[in-house]
Protein backbone atom coordinates (compact mmCIF):
# COMPACT_ATOMS: atom_id res chain seq x y z
CA UNK A 1 0.00 0.00 0.00
CA UNK A 2 1.35 3.35 -0.93
CA UNK A 3 0.24 6.77 -1.93
CA UNK A 4 -2.06 5.52 -4.21
CA UNK A 5 -4.41 4.26 -1.87
CA UNK A 6 -5.11 7.82 -0.34
CA UNK A 7 -8.72 8.53 -2.95
CA UNK A 8 -10.05 4.82 -1.47
CA UNK A 9 -8.86 5.61 2.30
CA UNK A 10 -10.46 8.97 2.14
CA UNK A 11 -13.68 7.77 0.86
CA UNK A 12 -13.84 5.60 4.11
CA UNK A 13 -12.98 8.13 6.48
CA UNK A 14 -15.29 10.44 4.87
CA UNK A 15 -18.15 8.05 5.09
CA UNK A 16 -17.24 7.14 8.71
CA UNK A 17 -16.97 11.02 9.58
CA UNK A 18 -20.42 12.00 8.40
CA UNK A 19 -22.00 9.13 10.31
CA UNK A 20 -20.34 10.09 13.63
CA UNK A 21 -20.99 13.63 13.17
CA UNK A 22 -24.50 12.59 12.73
CA UNK A 23 -24.21 10.85 16.18
CA UNK A 24 -22.24 14.05 18.10
CA UNK A 25 -24.83 16.41 16.48
CA UNK A 26 -27.68 13.99 17.81
CA UNK A 27 -26.27 14.13 21.26
CA UNK A 28 -25.67 17.80 21.75
CA UNK A 29 -29.56 18.14 20.72
CA UNK A 30 -30.67 15.36 23.42
CA UNK A 31 -28.28 17.60 25.88
CA UNK A 32 -24.56 17.07 26.62
CA UNK A 33 -23.63 15.32 29.96
CA UNK A 34 -19.78 15.64 30.68
CA UNK A 35 -18.60 12.19 32.13
CA UNK A 36 -15.15 13.30 33.28
CA UNK A 37 -12.27 15.46 32.99
CA UNK A 38 -8.43 15.28 30.95
CA UNK A 39 -5.31 17.23 32.16
CA UNK A 40 -7.67 19.61 34.36
CA UNK A 41 -11.18 20.20 35.48
CA UNK A 42 -11.88 22.79 32.80
CA UNK A 43 -10.84 20.12 30.53
CA UNK A 44 -13.70 18.11 29.83
CA UNK A 45 -15.25 14.96 28.07
CA UNK A 46 -18.44 14.30 27.68
CA UNK A 47 -20.27 11.02 26.93
CA UNK A 48 -20.62 12.09 23.46
CA UNK A 49 -16.93 12.25 23.04
CA UNK A 50 -16.43 8.24 23.78
CA UNK A 51 -19.64 7.24 22.42
CA UNK A 52 -18.75 9.19 18.41
CA UNK A 53 -15.30 7.47 19.09
CA UNK A 54 -16.48 3.72 19.92
CA UNK A 55 -18.37 3.97 16.54
CA UNK A 56 -15.93 5.60 14.81
CA UNK A 57 -13.55 2.61 16.19
CA UNK A 58 -16.56 0.23 15.40
CA UNK A 59 -16.90 1.58 11.49
CA UNK A 60 -13.01 1.38 10.92
CA UNK A 61 -12.55 -2.44 12.32
CA UNK A 62 -15.48 -3.67 10.49
CA UNK A 63 -14.26 -1.80 6.71
CA UNK A 64 -9.98 -2.21 7.70
CA UNK A 65 -9.85 -4.82 10.35
CA UNK A 66 -6.00 -5.13 9.28
CA UNK A 67 -5.55 -1.20 10.25
CA UNK A 68 -4.23 0.63 13.65
CA UNK A 69 -6.13 3.20 15.46
CA UNK A 70 -5.16 6.47 17.87
CA UNK A 71 -8.06 8.29 19.32
CA UNK A 72 -8.16 10.83 22.08
CA UNK A 73 -10.45 8.73 23.85
CA UNK A 74 -9.40 5.29 24.10
CA UNK A 75 -6.00 5.34 23.05
CA UNK A 76 -3.90 2.97 20.46
CA UNK A 77 -5.37 0.10 19.35
CA UNK A 78 -3.62 -2.70 17.00
CA UNK A 79 -5.32 -4.74 14.64
CA UNK A 80 -6.14 -8.54 15.50
CA UNK A 81 -3.75 -9.82 12.87
CA UNK A 82 0.28 -10.79 14.15
CA UNK A 83 1.50 -9.04 11.42
CA UNK A 84 2.29 -4.86 11.61
CA UNK A 85 -0.21 -2.59 10.66
CA UNK A 86 1.26 -0.37 7.79
CA UNK A 87 -2.44 1.71 7.95
CA UNK A 88 -2.96 3.59 10.92
CA UNK A 89 -6.24 6.21 11.27
CA UNK A 90 -5.67 9.12 13.89
CA UNK A 91 -9.20 10.15 15.12
CA UNK A 92 -10.68 13.19 17.11
CA UNK A 93 -14.23 12.11 17.54
CA UNK A 94 -14.90 15.77 18.86
CA UNK A 95 -12.35 18.51 18.42
CA UNK A 96 -13.13 21.56 20.32
CA UNK A 97 -15.41 19.69 23.27
CA UNK A 98 -15.72 22.76 25.51
CA UNK A 99 -17.21 24.59 22.50
CA UNK A 100 -19.59 21.19 22.28
CA UNK A 101 -20.90 21.62 25.66
CA UNK A 102 -21.95 25.00 25.31
CA UNK A 103 -23.42 24.70 22.01
CA UNK A 104 -20.93 26.81 20.13
CA UNK A 105 -20.97 25.70 16.52
CA UNK A 106 -16.87 25.24 15.92
CA UNK A 107 -16.38 21.34 16.84
CA UNK A 108 -16.16 18.71 14.26
CA UNK A 109 -15.12 15.23 13.48
CA UNK A 110 -11.42 14.84 12.45
CA UNK A 111 -9.95 12.14 10.89
CA UNK A 112 -6.72 11.16 9.14
CA UNK A 113 -4.80 8.01 7.66
CA UNK A 114 -1.45 7.24 7.76
CA UNK A 115 0.49 4.94 5.20
CA UNK A 116 4.21 3.88 6.77
CA UNK A 117 4.03 6.83 9.31
CA UNK A 118 2.47 9.17 7.02
CA UNK A 119 -0.82 11.19 6.41
CA UNK A 120 -1.77 10.59 3.16
CA UNK A 121 -5.90 11.69 3.55
CA UNK A 122 -8.14 13.42 5.72
CA UNK A 123 -11.66 14.77 6.80
CA UNK A 124 -12.63 17.29 9.23
CA UNK A 125 -16.35 18.01 9.33
CA UNK A 126 -17.93 20.24 11.36
CA UNK A 127 -20.88 18.82 13.38
CA UNK A 128 -22.80 21.81 13.82
CA UNK A 129 -22.68 23.30 9.98
CA UNK A 130 -22.21 20.28 8.20
CA UNK A 131 -18.96 22.28 6.44
CA UNK A 132 -16.64 19.58 5.52
CA UNK A 133 -12.57 19.67 4.03
CA UNK A 134 -10.83 17.16 2.90
CA UNK A 135 -7.27 16.19 1.26
CA UNK A 136 -5.05 13.69 0.23
CA UNK A 137 -1.34 13.88 0.00
CA UNK A 138 -0.77 15.27 -3.46
CA UNK A 139 -4.43 15.38 -4.78
CA UNK A 140 -4.97 18.94 -2.99
CA UNK A 141 -7.22 19.76 -0.45
CA UNK A 142 -10.80 20.85 -0.84
CA UNK A 143 -14.32 21.92 0.61
CA UNK A 144 -17.61 21.21 -1.42
CA UNK A 145 -15.74 20.47 -4.57
CA UNK A 146 -13.84 23.39 -4.69
CA UNK A 147 -9.94 23.36 -4.27
CA UNK A 148 -8.78 25.48 -1.81
CA UNK A 149 -6.38 27.78 -1.94
CA UNK A 150 -4.55 29.85 1.24
CA UNK A 151 -3.99 33.61 1.29
CA UNK A 152 -1.62 35.62 -0.71
CA UNK A 153 -0.89 37.84 2.66
CA UNK A 154 3.02 39.25 2.06
CA UNK A 155 3.09 41.30 5.36
CA UNK A 156 3.09 39.78 8.64
CA UNK A 157 1.99 43.28 9.76
CA UNK A 158 -1.73 42.21 7.56
CA UNK A 159 -1.84 38.80 8.91
CA UNK A 160 -5.08 37.32 10.59
CA UNK A 161 -3.80 34.87 13.29
CA UNK A 162 -5.65 31.91 14.55
CA UNK A 163 -4.31 30.34 18.08
CA UNK A 164 -5.52 28.69 20.96
CA UNK A 165 -4.76 27.36 24.64
CA UNK A 166 -4.19 24.90 26.62
CA UNK A 167 -5.83 23.68 29.68
CA UNK A 168 -3.27 24.36 32.51
CA UNK A 169 -3.43 27.39 33.96
CA UNK A 170 0.41 28.00 33.75
CA UNK A 171 0.67 26.99 29.97
CA UNK A 172 -2.40 29.55 29.65
CA UNK A 173 -0.58 32.28 31.33
CA UNK A 174 2.89 31.80 29.44
CA UNK A 175 0.22 31.65 26.20
CA UNK A 176 -1.31 34.72 27.31
CA UNK A 177 2.07 36.42 27.22
CA UNK A 178 3.01 35.19 24.07
CA UNK A 179 -0.17 36.49 22.58
CA UNK A 180 -0.15 39.83 24.05
CA UNK A 181 3.71 40.39 22.65
CA UNK A 182 2.57 39.21 19.17
CA UNK A 183 -0.61 41.03 18.44
CA UNK A 184 1.03 44.67 18.02
CA UNK A 185 2.52 43.01 15.02
CA UNK A 186 -0.13 40.96 13.39
CA UNK A 187 -3.32 42.29 12.10
CA UNK A 188 -5.31 40.82 15.08
CA UNK A 189 -5.67 37.77 16.69
CA UNK A 190 -8.75 34.72 16.79
CA UNK A 191 -8.80 31.94 19.48
CA UNK A 192 -11.81 29.88 17.78
CA UNK A 193 -10.94 26.63 20.23
CA UNK A 194 -10.68 23.47 17.63
CA UNK A 195 -7.61 23.37 16.21
CA UNK A 196 -8.63 21.09 13.18
CA UNK A 197 -11.48 23.26 12.09
CA UNK A 198 -8.94 26.44 12.68
CA UNK A 199 -6.42 24.78 10.20
CA UNK A 200 -9.28 24.49 7.85
CA UNK A 201 -9.87 27.84 8.12
CA UNK A 202 -6.53 29.17 7.44
CA UNK A 203 -6.53 26.73 4.19
CA UNK A 204 -9.42 28.31 2.26
CA UNK A 205 -8.16 31.64 3.55
CA UNK A 206 -10.71 32.64 5.96
CA UNK A 207 -7.36 33.72 8.08
CA UNK A 208 -4.08 33.99 6.85
CA UNK A 209 -2.07 31.54 9.50
CA UNK A 210 -2.21 30.12 12.65
CA UNK A 211 0.08 28.31 15.63
CA UNK A 212 -0.41 26.64 18.77
CA UNK A 213 1.44 24.97 20.90
CA UNK A 214 0.33 21.80 22.65
CA UNK A 215 -1.52 19.91 20.05
CA UNK A 216 -1.68 16.03 19.82
CA UNK A 217 -1.55 14.24 16.78
CA UNK A 218 -5.14 13.64 16.49
CA UNK A 219 -5.75 17.42 16.48
CA UNK A 220 -3.94 18.48 13.60
CA UNK A 221 -3.26 15.18 11.60
CA UNK A 222 -6.44 15.84 9.28
CA UNK A 223 -6.18 19.99 9.37
CA UNK A 224 -2.77 20.30 8.84
CA UNK A 225 -2.93 17.81 5.82
CA UNK A 226 -5.67 19.96 4.68
CA UNK A 227 -3.23 23.10 5.18
CA UNK A 228 -0.23 21.68 3.31
CA UNK A 229 -2.27 21.05 0.28
CA UNK A 230 -3.95 24.14 0.26
CA UNK A 231 0.00 26.05 0.02
CA UNK A 232 0.69 26.50 3.65
CA UNK A 233 3.74 26.02 5.02
CA UNK A 234 3.24 23.58 8.07
CA UNK A 235 6.36 23.08 10.42
CA UNK A 236 7.13 23.83 14.22
CA UNK A 237 10.01 25.78 15.42
CA UNK A 238 13.67 25.60 14.37
CA UNK A 239 13.31 23.39 11.48
CA UNK A 240 11.34 20.75 13.62
CA UNK A 241 8.00 19.04 12.47
CA UNK A 242 4.83 19.86 13.94
CA UNK A 243 4.20 18.68 17.04
CA UNK A 244 3.31 18.88 20.43
CA UNK A 245 5.64 21.97 20.80
CA UNK A 246 4.49 23.74 18.19
CA UNK A 247 2.43 23.71 15.04
CA UNK A 248 2.45 26.84 12.73
CA UNK A 249 0.40 26.98 9.42
CA UNK A 250 1.44 30.03 7.53
CA UNK A 251 1.45 31.07 3.57
CA UNK A 252 5.58 30.93 2.75
CA UNK A 253 5.95 34.53 2.91
CA UNK A 254 4.38 34.94 6.06
CA UNK A 255 6.09 31.52 7.85
CA UNK A 256 9.21 32.51 8.86
CA UNK A 257 8.49 36.28 10.22
CA UNK A 258 6.00 34.75 12.00
CA UNK A 259 7.74 31.48 13.22
CA UNK A 260 11.14 34.16 13.84
CA UNK A 261 8.64 36.61 16.11
CA UNK A 262 7.81 33.33 18.13
CA UNK A 263 11.10 32.06 19.03
CA UNK A 264 11.61 35.37 20.17
CA UNK A 265 8.89 35.39 22.34
CA UNK A 266 9.87 31.59 23.53
CA UNK A 267 6.22 30.74 22.29
CA UNK A 268 7.54 27.24 22.97
CA UNK A 269 8.55 27.87 25.86
CA UNK A 270 6.98 27.93 29.75
CA UNK A 271 5.01 24.50 30.92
Amino acid sequence: MDRSSAPELLDIAVEVARNAADTAYRMRAEGVSVTATKSTVTDVVTAADRAVERQISDALRRLRPDDAMLGEEYGAAQPGSDAPARVRWIVDPIDGTVNYLYGLPHSAVSIAAEVDGEVVAGVVRNIHTGEEWTATLGGGAWRDGRRLRCSAETDLGQTLVITGFGYDPARRAHQARVVAELIPHVRDIRRLGAAAIDLCLVAEGRADAYYEKGLAAWDQAAGALVAAEAGLRVGGLGGRAPGPDMVIAAPPAIFAPLHDRLVDLDADGGP
